[in-house]
């Protein structure tokens, strides 16, 4: 069981927060197996949010905040795509599940 990340998490007043006897009620962050937002950390996009709002700005910087343009070129625009060449009904027996596109080309390689 996990708990979720959000900084305001425990202020919202639902009843899977409530916990404690009937004259002790108090609120509490939800706890899960999985959550399904900010890559299993949240438990809703408003607590993701929250959390952005709080250490966002910390987290760039100390990531590496971006100061120029990132620029795609022929080097780097390969993307790696699903082969839909083969189901043209052709002998398929070469062709690979997946290709590589080039975004700027439009070239085609096979994925090795």
């Amino acid at each position: 069981m996990k708990y979720c990340q959000g900084t305001k998490c425990h202020t919202y007043d639902t009843k899977d927060r409530k916990k404690g006897g009937k004259d002790n009620k108090r609120n509490e962050t939800r706890k899960r197996s999985n959550f399904y937002y900010g890559n299993g950390n949240f438990c809703s996009l408003t607590c993701q949010d929250d959390w952005f709002k709080t250490h966002g700005d910390n987290a760039i910087n100390h990531f590496g905040r971006v100061t120029s343009p990132i620029v795609l070129t022929e080097d780097n625009a390969w993307n790696r795509r699903y082969n839909y060449h083969r189901w043209h009904g052709e002998n398929t027996d070469h062709l690979s599940e997946y290709i590589e596109v080039n975004m700027v080309t439009r070239e085609e390689r096979d994925c090795e």
